[in-house]
């Protein structure tokens, strides 16, 4: 992570000021009230890992107003993902609030308007993770933000564990290894929050969220079965065959697609990780579920472009030396 401000080497009289035009730059525009402009302290790390951007940061009390016209220019192809490291933080949005304690998250979309507050030693990691990508694990659903994800359950505690750990594994990892992490880190974060509807009348909507995060779930714990069909994927998530397609068309996609997918996408992690340089073309799609390397090559030509050898050559060409 890297440090892009900071209220220690700015005069005080300027330190509110700067900090929310960095702010504005780096998290998402806003309208900020400090408790104290004079005594206003504050931090910003910026880091990456795979296809998620890190923001952490620290900042003195404070109200914060996202306003309709800031969620208008903010991107559109992001959400946050917001995890308090110390402090606290308060957050109402779309009619709900929410409370984050040490050691909690919860799921903010900067399309939609918000307020916040900041207590004392608050501070921050916020997770941007492509809408696309979270969407594909828990469908289009308003209901899933500002909805706390705590460690009651173990499941929950993995989560969390790991949300926290990701500005201590920003860059120092291979990025095969970075965009494996992030992509477990996502399918977590997913389920954790998809689980936090569970018990409640909430709409349809918000129902098959909790199905499509309990299928894709169903379908990595299973991946190098190589006699894994579409019925034991239903049966494991306990519904039948054809509503959890119906359920996964909201996603263009099938079980038998997705499972798919998912095996050419952790063949193409093994081929690009250095770590697993010695393992041929063969083992790697075998250990991943194909029986048939033909259908493997073709399959991984049509969603690569290059064929596993290819890939797999192209790869090692492209480390720096000694990583080999």
């Amino acid at each position: 992570m890297q440090t892009v401000f900071s209220t220690d080497q700015v005069h005080a009289r300027d330190r509110f000021d700067y900090w929310h035009s960095v702010a504005c730059k780096k998290i998402v525009e806003h309208d900020t009230i400090p408790a104290d402009r004079l005594n206003f302290g504050a931090s910003i790390e910026v880091g990456g890992l795979g296809n998620l951007e890190l923001v952490q940061f620290q900042n003195s009390p404070m109200q914060v107003c996202h306003t309709l016209a800031h969620a208008a220019r903010a991107r559109p192809d992001e959400l946050f993902v917001c995890y308090q490291v110390s402090g606290e933080l308060f957050i109402a949005q779309n009619a709900r609030e929410v409370t984050l304690g040490a050691g909690t998250l919860t799921l903010l979309d900067p399309s939609l308007p918000y307020d916040s507050r900041f207590f004392d030693g608050s501070k921050t990691l916020v997770v941007k993770v492509p809408r696309l990508e979270l969407r594909a694990r828990l469908g289009r659903n308003r209901e899933l933000v500002a909805r706390l994800v705590h460690p009651a359950r173990i499941d929950d505690s993995l989560t969390l564990t790991l949300t926290a750990m990701l500005p201590s594994l920003a860059a120092k990892m291979a990025p095969v290894t970075e965009e494996m992490v992030g992509n477990h880190a996502m399918d977590l974060i997913a389920l954790s929050i998809a689980r936090t509807l569970e018990g409640e009348a909430v709409r349809v909507s918000s129902s098959k969220a909790v199905l499509l995060a309990r299928i894709r779930a169903a379908i990595e714990a299973r991946l190098t079965e190589p006699d894994l069909h579409a019925q034991d994927v239903a049966d494991a998530v306990g519904i039948s065959v054809r509503y959890a397609n119906e359920v996964l068309t909201s996603q263009d996609t099938t079980i038998k697609q997705l499972v798919l997918a998912r095996r050419l996408a952790r063949c193409r992690y093994a081929l690009e990780d250095p770590n697993q340089a010695h393992r041929t073309v063969s083992e790697i799609a075998y250990g991943w579920g194909f029986s048939d390397l033909t259908h493997f090559g073709r399959k991984f030509k049509a969603a690569y472009g290059v064929t596993p050898s290819e890939y797999q050559a192209l790869a090692r060409r492209a480390r720096p030396a000694g990583n080999c």
